[in-house]
Protein backbone atom coordinates (compact mmCIF):
# COMPACT_ATOMS: atom_id res chain seq x y z
CA UNK A 1 0.00 0.00 0.00
CA UNK A 2 2.86 2.36 0.83
CA UNK A 3 4.47 1.73 -2.57
CA UNK A 4 1.20 2.49 -4.31
CA UNK A 5 0.88 5.79 -2.44
CA UNK A 6 4.44 6.74 -3.36
CA UNK A 7 3.80 5.88 -7.02
CA UNK A 8 0.63 7.98 -7.08
CA UNK A 9 2.37 10.95 -5.45
CA UNK A 10 5.31 10.69 -7.83
CA UNK A 11 2.98 10.61 -10.84
CA UNK A 12 1.03 13.62 -9.56
CA UNK A 13 4.23 15.56 -8.93
CA UNK A 14 5.58 14.75 -12.39
CA UNK A 15 2.29 15.73 -14.03
CA UNK A 16 2.15 19.03 -12.14
CA UNK A 17 5.75 19.90 -13.03
CA UNK A 18 5.15 19.02 -16.69
CA UNK A 19 2.15 21.34 -16.83
CA UNK A 20 4.23 24.28 -15.61
CA UNK A 21 6.57 23.89 -18.59
CA UNK A 22 3.88 23.84 -21.27
CA UNK A 23 4.40 26.40 -24.03
CA UNK A 24 2.17 29.45 -23.65
CA UNK A 25 0.54 31.26 -26.54
CA UNK A 26 1.74 34.86 -26.82
CA UNK A 27 0.76 37.84 -28.94
CA UNK A 28 3.98 39.87 -28.70
CA UNK A 29 7.29 37.99 -28.81
CA UNK A 30 9.39 41.00 -27.74
CA UNK A 31 12.50 39.89 -25.89
CA UNK A 32 12.12 36.22 -26.84
CA UNK A 33 14.37 34.23 -29.15
CA UNK A 34 12.70 32.56 -32.13
CA UNK A 35 13.84 28.95 -32.36
CA UNK A 36 11.74 27.76 -35.27
CA UNK A 37 8.31 27.13 -36.71
CA UNK A 38 5.78 24.33 -36.24
CA UNK A 39 2.82 23.45 -38.43
CA UNK A 40 -0.19 21.17 -38.32
CA UNK A 41 -2.42 19.94 -41.11
CA UNK A 42 -3.90 16.87 -39.44
CA UNK A 43 -7.47 18.08 -39.80
CA UNK A 44 -8.46 20.13 -36.77
CA UNK A 45 -12.17 20.93 -36.77
CA UNK A 46 -12.06 23.99 -34.47
CA UNK A 47 -9.60 26.80 -33.78
CA UNK A 48 -9.22 25.51 -30.23
CA UNK A 49 -8.24 22.08 -31.52
CA UNK A 50 -5.72 23.61 -33.93
CA UNK A 51 -4.26 25.75 -31.13
CA UNK A 52 -3.90 22.67 -28.94
CA UNK A 53 -2.15 20.72 -31.69
CA UNK A 54 0.27 23.58 -32.35
CA UNK A 55 0.92 23.91 -28.61
CA UNK A 56 1.72 20.18 -28.39
CA UNK A 57 4.20 20.50 -31.24
CA UNK A 58 5.77 23.58 -29.63
CA UNK A 59 6.15 21.62 -26.37
CA UNK A 60 7.79 18.71 -28.19
CA UNK A 61 10.23 21.19 -29.77
CA UNK A 62 11.26 22.55 -26.37
CA UNK A 63 9.62 25.96 -26.79
CA UNK A 64 8.42 28.04 -23.86
CA UNK A 65 6.12 30.18 -26.03
CA UNK A 66 4.45 30.12 -29.41
CA UNK A 67 2.61 32.58 -31.64
CA UNK A 68 0.13 31.39 -34.26
CA UNK A 69 1.01 33.02 -37.57
CA UNK A 70 -1.55 31.40 -39.87
CA UNK A 71 -4.73 29.37 -39.67
CA UNK A 72 -7.19 28.48 -42.36
CA UNK A 73 -9.07 25.84 -44.25
CA UNK A 74 -12.45 24.95 -45.67
CA UNK A 75 -13.72 21.87 -43.82
CA UNK A 76 -10.67 21.24 -41.67
CA UNK A 77 -8.08 23.67 -40.37
CA UNK A 78 -4.32 23.82 -40.74
CA UNK A 79 -1.92 26.37 -39.36
CA UNK A 80 1.59 27.43 -38.44
CA UNK A 81 3.17 28.98 -35.38
CA UNK A 82 6.53 30.53 -34.60
CA UNK A 83 8.11 29.07 -31.46
CA UNK A 84 10.25 30.89 -28.92
CA UNK A 85 12.46 30.39 -25.87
Amino acid sequence: MKKLLIAVLATATFSASFMTFAAQEIQNPAGLIKIGTVSDSSGALTLSELESKLQDKANMSGASSFRITSAGGTNTLSGTADIYR
